[in-house]
């Protein structure tokens, strides 16, 4: 059997590959487009970006934070005064143990304002039924600058 009549025996299977490997392109297009930040996104996370600088801390990247938040908040912005996120919010201000070691701490005040300046920013509507808690909360200045 020679190369060239191998070749055209299977013709359909190179075509099928191929039409296959565009179909991908197309898809993975697509998909990227979608992914993209709009201005929007961009501009809330430049927001959020000033205002954690203006609260003190390091400026985080605006294209991170417009990845990562989107432009409705994304999760965080998904029912944030429910239980089971009320109690996840909690435990990150432990002392960092595991297990039968694990501590409630005296929060910083700082760090829990700068949570609140995502739901100030991305979902304001929701802040006010979280504000409650965050009042609530034993906080102190309890890191160094």
């Amino acid at each position: 059997m020679s190369p060239t009549s191998y070749a055209t025996r299977h013709r359909w299977i190179y075509i099928g590959a191929i039409v296959l490997l565009v179909g991908f392109v197309v898809v993975g297009l697509l998909q990227y487009k979608a992914v993209r930040s709009t201005n929007q996104a961009v501009d809330k996370a430049n927001r959020l970006a000033d205002e954690v600088a203006a609260a003190g801390y390091p400026r985080p990247d605006p294209s991170a934070l417009a990845r990562t938040l989107g432009e409705d908040g994304g999760i965080v912005c998904e029912d944030p005064a429910s239980a089971l996120k009320s109690a996840l919010w909690k435990i990150n201000m432990s002392n960092g143990a595991t297990g039968p070691g694990q501590r409630p701490v005296i929060a910083d005040r700082r760090a829990v304002q700068a949570e609140a300046l995502v739901l100030k920013i991305y979902c304001p509507d929701t802040l006010h039924r979280i504000q409650q808690q965050i009042e609530d909360l034993k906080t102190d200045l309890t890191v160094r600058r």
